[in-house]
Parts: structure tokens; sequence; C-alpha cells
């Protein structure tokens, strides 16, 4: 794909994404407040469209379920689905004959996000916190684990919300995942952490 096409998905993705219908916050919102805000977040439905390394987008959809879970379905022509349960993170490639990659969850710096208990408190955890003059960026690490790279989160206030990561690995790529509207709270369908199939209406 042309770079200047690239350049514009990504401008167009960030404006979509970035448009929140609420007031977003005045000033930064401290680690206290945001971790609060995590910890109370139980479950998510949402869209995403993924900025890869290479400039490339990706877009589809996301549940998360803390501690512990979370489902990445993409749209085609990728139609990967990644899981994320029982410690572990599976990704199914449909065009692939090889049985799923799967590596610990503990390994990468979503499991931060993830974890039982966010406390962002901890110390050697936050390595970044900043305003940008409309919203947060937290960046942190693992602190036992700082190897395993870093991610940084953003969030916009009033109320507090997460509206985009950046996962930067140990091999000095970068990820950028920008997240649509979030529907929280609810039960989800535990078969769409379990089963590599794309969902249907009723797994939602």
């Amino acid at each position: 794909m042309h770079i200047c096409n690239i350049m514009k998905q990504i401008a167009f993705a960030l404006a979509l994404t970035l448009a929140a219908p609420a007031a977003w916050a005045a000033e930064k919102l401290p680690l206290s407040a945001i971790s609060n805000y995590l910890n109370q977040l139980k479950t998510v439905q949402t869209t995403f469209t993924q900025v890869n390394d290479d400039g490339s987008l990706s877009t589809g959809k996301l549940w998360l379920q803390r501690p512990g879970k979370m489902r990445f379905e993409y749209d085609p022509p990728t139609s990967a689905v990644v899981l994320a349960q029982a410690g572990t993170v599976m990704i199914f490639d449909p065009k692939s004959n090889q049985p799923p990659e799967q590596y610990p969850l503990k390994r990468t710096p979503l499991s931060l996000v993830l974890s039982r208990n966010v406390n962002l408190g901890q110390a050697n955890m936050v390595v970044g916190h900043d305003f940008d003059g409309t919203a947060t960026v937290v960046t942190a690490q693992d602190p036992k684990n700082p190897e395993t790279g870093r991610i940084e989160l953003m969030f916009t206030g009033d109320p507090i919300e997460l509206r985009k990561w950046v996962i930067h690995d140990n091999a000095g790529t970068q990820t950028t995942v920008l997240l649509g509207p979030l529907t929280t709270g609810g039960t989800l369908n535990q078969n769409l952490f379990s089963k590599k199939t794309r969902s249907g209406s009723d797994d939602r």
C-alpha cells in the first residue's frame, strides 16, 4: 500500500477513536484514579483498529474480562483470533496448518491490564506519567520482568475511559491499538475465551 494512503488511514482511525462524546480530562489523571478505574473494569466489548509496526492497519472486535481473559477477533483478510486465558496467549492463524502459537501471558505487557489487582503505584512499574493537554498517558512495565517490554495506556477523563494502548516489545517493535466506544459490565459468553472459531451474534 502506498505510504500516503497508509498515513491517511492512520489519521482517519485516530480521528474516529479520539472523537469521544464525553468531555476530556482537563488535567492529568492521578495514578490512583486510573488504578481504581482498571480494577472496576470487569468486562469490555468494543471494536478496535490496530496500527502495526510497518504502518499497516487491521480492524476487528475485542472482548475483555478481568482478570486474565481477552479475545481479539480480526476482520478479513487477516481473520486471525488471539485468545488470552488461563495464563496463556494463543494465536490462531487460519492461513497456517501449524498449531497455534502460544506464550505465557505474563511475558506480554498486556498482563498488567488483565491482572487481578492493578496497582500503578507499585515501585518501578510506571516509567512515564504524562498529559498531552487532552489525555493522560501512562507508560508501565512489569517491575519483575522489565525485559518483556512496556505498554503505553491513554485515558480520557470525566468519566475516565481507556482509549488506546501501545505495546513496545523486547524486539523494539510497537503495536498501537485504538479502541472504539467501550461497552462495559454485563456477562460475556465464556466460549469467547475457549473457542478459536469466529463468534456469532450469540457469543456477544
